[in-house]
């Protein structure tokens, strides 16, 4: 499966249009998810099930057809239409919560479409744990952030939060596809607080 981010005029037929590009080209939509609607123009990420898959300048190439287009990123996606990533790491979390920031790293980038996660001491920059795709991250910029941030550095694209009562960030990259969106950023902050509560609810269950 591919996600396909794209910028369109904000009008009446033109989502019509690329859809029925995208079928020209052999791709199955199995999910358009809504980024933006403003200035005239929208962002669409679409997730196509397309077996000869094409890359980023042929889908330019080929959706110049429809005027004001614009294909923003292509990128290999796991997430399947239909699942909901976030219901089942929470479900994990409430059954067991004292794995929770653990949980949370092996499952954030399918929350997101990332590649890899990491959680970070705040204090010492360290990683304390890793996804299974994460490599070293030694080098890298600045991954604590007072405030939650979506960032870019060179190819690399980063998402990095404060985890509120545990010490750490959080920090989600891809090297494939657009930057993160203010939506996928918002998305990956509620669902750390909801964690983090959920963790600090088992905490104090235990002290009792």
């Amino acid at each position: 499966m591919l996600r396909v981010r794209v910028s369109l005029p904000d009008r009446p037929g033109v989502l019509g249009q690329v859809a029925r590009a995208f079928g020209v080209l052999g791709a199955d939509i199995l999910q358009v998810t809504v980024l933006e609607r403003e200035g005239g123009r929208a962002v669409d990420d679409f997730t196509l099930s397309w077996q000869g898959g094409a890359g980023a300048d042929e889908l330019r190439e080929r959706l110049a057809v429809v005027p004001g287009v614009r294909i923003e990123g292509v990128w290999p996606t796991r997430e399947s239409p239909g699942v909901s990533p976030d219901y089942d790491l929470l479900g994990h979390v409430a059954s067991d919560a004292a794995r929770a920031f653990v949980t949370l790293v092996d499952a954030a980038p399918d929350l997101v479409g990332g590649e890899w996660a990491v959680a970070v001491d705040s204090r010492t920059g360290a990683v304390v744990h890793g996804s299974w795709q994460a490599p070293g991250v030694a080098g890298l910029p600045e991954l604590t952030p007072l405030r939650p941030s979506a960032f870019s550095e060179g190819p690399l694209h980063l998402v990095s939060l404060p985890v509120h009562g545990a010490g750490l960030h959080l920090v989600v990259a891809r090297a494939q596809g657009p930057a993160f969106h203010q939506v996928e950023l918002d998305k990956i902050v509620r669902v750390v607080e909801i964690v983090s509560l959920l963790a600090a609810s088992d905490a104090d269950r235990t002290v009792a």
